[in-house]
């Protein structure tokens, strides 16, 4: 299987090709740049492996929750490549991706992602990580206050997202003794984006270009005046 994936969803912007149980990603910590670097970071990697957009088996992309720019630039890109190169796309949460990040760094098996929805709110996920060691999700992803959020059942869950930095005394409060610790450095990563993509595409679940859409949790984007 060859599979490119992006990630523009956070203050990294990454790329990374899986070609076969093989996985080279490219990240740098890019804020307000992502449109400016991705293009060139995919292209790098495909001449780097001796390939051609067109070779490829199918492109991913994390199609949200995150930042609404991040995430329109990273649509627009897949899907105009996609269209060109006539690929399938699979879209990826960024907040299960960021729970196969934690497992990939950390061997944990039950997450929490965050991440800061702002108003006062978060955008929350809770996975864990399956017999194939991937992210499976437990209960719907929402966006809610953070003394609001689904309660998993059972202990040892680890938390891991920004969300994590800004609302960590709340969550905590929230989770109480069935958390066990939190990483609010992780986040979204375009390698993690293609291993589960991998899966979902030899599942065939896969979108057209057409249908590859941002996931924004809700659509109100902007404060309401007081």
């Amino acid at each position: 299987m060859k599979l490119l994936a992006i990630d523009t969803s956070n203050e990294t912007c990454s790329a990374a090709l899986l070609v076969d149980q093989g996985v080279v990603q490219e990240l740098t910590l890019a804020p307000r740049r992502h449109g400016e670097l991705i293009l060139g970071m995919m292209q790098r990697l495909l001449e780097q492996a001796g390939l051609e957009l067109r070779t490829l088996d199918a492109l991913a992309f994390g199609c949200g929750p995150g930042s609404f720019t991040g995430i329109r630039i990273a649509t627009s890109v897949i899907q105009g490549a996609a269209f060109g190169a006539e690929l399938p796309v699979v879209p990826v949460s960024t907040l299960a991706a960021m729970a196969q990040g934690q497992f990939r760094r950390e061997g944990q098996r039950r997450l929490l992602t965050a991440l800061d929805a702002r108003m006062d709110e978060v955008y929350w996920g809770c996975y864990e990580i399956g017999a194939r060691d991937l992210a499976e999700l437990c209960c719907a992803e929402q966006v809610c206050a953070p003394d609001r959020v689904t309660r998993p059942t059972g202990d040892g869950w680890q938390g891991v997202g920004p969300g994590w930095g800004v609302h960590g005394e709340v969550l905590t409060e929230r989770l109480g003794p069935a958390l066990s610790g939190t990483n609010p450095d992780g986040v979204c990563e375009a390698q993690d984006i293609a291993l589960l993509a991998a899966a979902e595409l030899t599942a065939g679940r896969w979108v057209p270009a057409e249908q590859a859409l941002p996931v924004y949790l809700r659509d109100r984007v902007t404060q309401a005046p007081a």
